[in-house]
C-alpha cells in the first residue's frame, strides 16, 4: 500500500500491476478506499485454463460455460489484464499455445506451399479465436507474450546445467513472421487487426460484456461489449445457417473482424459486404435478434455503426 501510494503520488502517470492469484479484495482499488492501490491485476487463471483445455480435453468436450466463467471471473471496478499465455506456459517443460495446437506439424506444414493439413487448419483457427475471446471478454487490458502474436512454435529455455549450457532455445524466431512463404504471417496479421480494431472501438475501457449465449451443444458463445456483437463458434465440424443470436440494439450489422478471412489464413466463408438486419424478436434476454451464418471455428465482431474493416 505504501509503495503504491508513494509511486502514484510522485508519478501520477505510472501503472502498477499485481501478479496475484489469491483474489484478494481491494487489490486494485485506491489506498484511499482501503485498497492496496494497484491499477491492474493479472488474470492468471486465463492462460492456465487454455492450457488445461488444450492438454486434457477433446474439442467436443470444451465447456463454453467454463470458458466464459474463467474469462469473466473478476470483481467489478477492479481492472484485470487478460492474456492467453506468458512465460509460465512457454518456458521449458510446457508448450506455447501454438505448439499445443499443432505440435510437430509446425515443422513440416506451416509453408503456404505444403500439402493441406487438418491439424494446421485447426490450430490456426483456434489460435485466433483464443486470442480474440481473451482480448474481448477477459479484462480491461491485454498482454501479449513474445512471439504469441504470430504463433511462435517453440519454448524458451535459458542456458543451464540441465541443457549443457545451450543457447538454442534462448531465442525468439522473429524471422518466421517475415517469411511470406510461411503461415505465421496470417496469425500476425490477425493480431494487428484485432488490436487496431480495439483501438478504434475501445472495448477494453468499456463496461464488462453481457454474455447472452454459451451453448454447450452448439459450442457457441455470444456477448456484447462496447456496442459490438461478438460471436464465436468453437464447434469442430458444424457450421450453422440462420443461427439466431440476441442483440440489445436494433439496426443493420456488418462484420468488422472475421477470423475466417483469407487475409488471416482462413477460408473466406463469409461475405464482408453482407448487412444483417435485426428482427423485433427477443432472444436470450435481449430485446432483438439477428440471424447469422456461423462457420465452424470462427470468431466474429459485428457492429451497427460505420466501422470499416482494416483489411481487404
Amino acid at each position: 500500500m505504501v509503495a503504491n501510494k508513494l509511486l502514484h503520488d510522485r508519478y501520477p502517470e505510472i501503472i502498477t500491476i499485481a501478479e496475484d492469484v489469491s483474489g484478494m479484495p481491494g487489490s486494485c482499488r485506491p489506498v484511499t478506499e482501503g485498497g492496496t492501490g494497484f491499477d491492474y491485476r493479472l488474470g492468471m487463471a486465463i492462460p492456465d485454463k487454455w492450457i488445461e483445455y488444450l492438454k486434457k480435453f477433446k474439442d467436443e468436450d470444451w465447456s463454453m460455460g467454463n470458458i466464459v466463467h474463467t474469462l469473466t471471473n473478476r470483481r467489478y471496478m477492479e481492472k484485470t489484464v487478460a492474456y492467453a499465455e506468458s512465460h509460465d506456459q512457454a518456458l521449458v517443460g510446457d508448450k506455447t499455445i501454438a505448439f499445443w495446437l499443432m505440435d510437430k506439424e509446425m515443422y513440416t506444414h506451416m509453408s503456404c506451399n505444403s500439402d493441406p493439413s487438418l491439424i494446421i487448419d485447426r490450430g490456426i483457427a483456434l489460435h485466433k479465436m483464443i486470442r480474440l475471446i481473451t482480448h474481448a471478454l477477459g479484462g480491461e487490458a491485454y498482454l501479449n507474450f513474445i512471439g504469441n502474436e504470430f504463433g511462435h512454435p517453440e519454448w524458451l529455455d535459458f542456458p543451464r546445467a540441465g541443457n549443457n549450457s545451450s543457447y538454442w532455445h534462448a531465442r525468439r524466431q522473429w524471422n518466421l513472421v517475415d517469411d511470406e512463404n510461411l503461415r505465421y504471417k496470417y496469425l500476425s496479421r490477425f493480431d494487428a487487426a484485432m488490436n487496431v480494431t480495439e483501438e478504434r472501438v475501445k472495448w477494453l475501457c468499456s463496461d464488462p460484456a453481457y454474455v447472452s449465449c454459451k451453448h454447450e451443444g452448439d459450442k457457441v458463445i455470444v456477448f456484447e461489449r462496447a456496442g459490438l456483437l461478438f460471436v464465436f463458434n468453437f464447434h469442430g465440424h458444424q457450421s450453422f445457417t440462420d443461427y439466431r443470436v440476441g442483440v440489445e440494439t436494433p439496426g443493420s450489422y456488418k462484420v468488422i473482424l472475421d477470423s475466417d478471412s483469407s487475409h488471416f489464413g482462413g477460408f473466406n466463408r463469409l461475405d464482408p459486404s453482407t448487412a444483417y438486419e435485426t428482427y423485433p424478436e427477443p432472444w436470450n434476454n435481449r430485446r432483438h435478434s439477428i440471424k447469422l451464418y456461423l462457420p465452424t471455428r470462427t470468431g466474429l465482431i459485428l457492429s451497427n455503426n460505420p466501422v470499416e474493416p482494416i483489411y481487404p
